[in-house]
């Protein structure tokens, strides 16, 4: 079993996760409600790894900002890839909310009660 020994391990995992994240929602989108198989279960599989990633990454690093991190990727990465795959609106208001998902990431890493990398 893999486990994060290091901080920088355990925020390489995260980001894994966050990323893995993005893959799940969006293959929710092309699941159809879990009725197309092939999209389905890469989902599922995504969604597995990608709480199993940050299960790891929370082991060293603190909770509140793991989370918040992974569901920013998830987020900003879904928001971002709908845009582009599902032509929902890229309004001006929704970039600023993006940028704004972003900053608070980044303040809760650079400001809060984290473990170096």
């Amino acid at each position: 079993m893999i486990f994060a020994a290091t901080p920088t391990t355990a925020w390489t995992f995260l980001v894994i996760a966050g990323l893995l994240e993005v893959v799940w929602a969006v293959g929710m989108k092309y699941s159809e409600g879990f009725t197309r198989l092939a999209p389905s279960i890469v989902t599922i599989v995504a969604a597995g790894f990608s709480f199993w990633l940050l299960a790891i990454a929370v082991k060293i690093l603190p909770v509140g900002t793991a989370y918040a991190v992974w569901t920013g990727i998830g987020a900003v990465g879904a928001a971002v890839l709908g845009m582009f795959l599902f032509k929902e609106p890229a309004t001006a208001a929704r970039i600023v909310c993006i940028v704004l998902v972003i900053a608070g990431i980044a303040g809760l890493y650079l400001l809060g009660p984290n473990v170096d990398a």
